[in-house]
């Protein structure tokens, strides 16, 4: 094995952030949350509470990010997912004091099926992956 196989994945990944537009990096800050969303719900289902509550933070912290970076002069998309994102923590906020992670497969879900609507957005028309 190379001495530079350990860096291989993070300089493909930071390379794919800088190349990537405004729509592919919004697909990939949902890809993230999505991960955290998943591994948090699994360690709260086994009890692993410390773990959840770390997974469930870096999942909010992209959510806190996808809010800040809303450009609510857009009008009417804006404030609608800016309202959704709000829900988001809100929901996450209560699976964390209930230990609940059927709330967090909720959050989950509608991200997902936020993320399939961006992921659309970002793939150029006639492209191989439309």
């Amino acid at each position: 094995m190379s001495a530079y196989a350990p860096a291989a994945p993070n300089v493909y990944r930071e390379s794919a952030v800088l190349t990537a537009s405004p729509e592919q990096l919004v697909v990939m800050l949902y890809d993230g949350a999505n991960r955290f969303l998943i591994q948090s719900a699994v360690a709260m289902r086994e009890g692993r509470t410390g773990l959840a509550g770390e997974k469930l933070r870096r999942a909010e912290a992209i959510i806190d990010e996808l809010l800040a970076t809303l450009d609510m002069s857009v009008g009417d998309v804006a404030e609608r997912l800016q309202a959704l994102y709000l829900f988001f923590k809100d929901h996450l906020m209560a699976a964390r004091l209930k230990q609940d992670a059927g709330k967090i497969d909720e959050v989950a879900r509608l991200m997902r099926e936020l993320r399939a609507s961006w992921a659309a957005i970002a793939t150029p028309p006639g492209s191989p992956h439309n």
